[in-house]
C-alpha cells in the first residue's frame, strides 16, 4: 500500500474526490430528519447512499480504462438513479406509515451501527496507486452497507410497496460485491 506522498497525480485527483464525495455521504445520511416512519428513515437515509455510489462510480470513469469496472461503474450508475427514482415514487406513502416508538428506537440503533461500521470501513479503504483497486475497495464496503441497511428495515413492519425496492437493491449489492471481489484477485494476482 503506497503513502499518500507516493501516488501519482492522477490518484490523488480521484482520492481527493473520493473523500469529497464519502464526507458529503456521511453528512447527509447522518443528517437526514428521521420521523416515526422506519420505511420513510430508511428512504430519506438512502437516497444519499444512493447519489455517493453514482458520484463514485462517475469519479472512477474519469480516470479508469479497464472495461469490465467501466461497465460495473455505468450499472451502478442506471440502477442507482432507477432506485432513487422508485424511492422518490413510494415516499408520500411508506412515510405515512407511523411504526411503535420500541421498534424505531431499535432499527435506529441498527442502523447507526451499520453506518457508522460502513463510514469506517469506506474511510480506511486501503489507498493504491491502482485507481480501480481503490474504487473496489471504496465500493465493497458502500454496497454491504446498502444490504445491511435493507436487512435491517425488513425486520420491522414497513411499506409494501418499498420491498420490491429493497428486493431490488440487495440482489444488486450482494452482485456487485461478488463480481468485485473476483476482479480484486484477478487484478492482485
Amino acid at each position: 500500500m503506497a503513502g499518500y506522498s507516493d501516488l501519482s497525480i492522477n490518484t490523488k485527483a480521484y482520492l481527493d474526490c473520493y473523500y469529497s464525495i464519502l464526507n458529503d455521504m456521511m453528512e447527509q445520511m447522518t443528517s437526514a430528519p428521521q420521523a416515526g416512519s422506519i420505511a420513510g428513515n430508511f428512504i430519506v437515509q438512502m437516497m444519499p447512499h444512493h447519489r455517493a455510489a453514482i458520484k463514485m462510480s462517475e469519479n472512477l470513469l474519469r480516470y479508469t480504462t479497464y472495461i469490465p469496472l467501466q461497465n460495473m461503474a455505468l450499472n451502478i450508475i442506471a440502477e442507482q438513479k432507477k432506485s432513487i427514482e422508485n424511492m422518490k415514487k413510494v415516499y408520500p406513502c411508506c412515510c405515512t406509515l407511523v411504526n411503535k416508538p420500541a421498534e424505531l428506537q431499535s432499527y435506529r440503533r441498527d442502523n447507526e451501527r451499520i453506518l457508522q461500521n460502513m463510514f469506517r470501513e469506506m474511510k480506511s479503504a486501503g489507498v493504491d496507486n491502482n485507481i480501480n483497486v481503490c474504487f473496489m475497495r471504496e465500493m465493497i464496503p458502500h454496497h454491504k452497507g446498502a444490504v445491511l441497511m435493507c436487512e435491517n428495515m425488513l425486520r420491522y413492519p414497513g411499506c409494501p410497496e418499498l420491498l420490491p425496492i429493497l428486493e431490488a437493491i440487495t440482489v444488486s449489492q450482494k452482485k456487485g460485491m461478488m463480481q468485485m471481489q473476483q476482479m480484486l484477485k484477478e487484478i492482485r494476482f
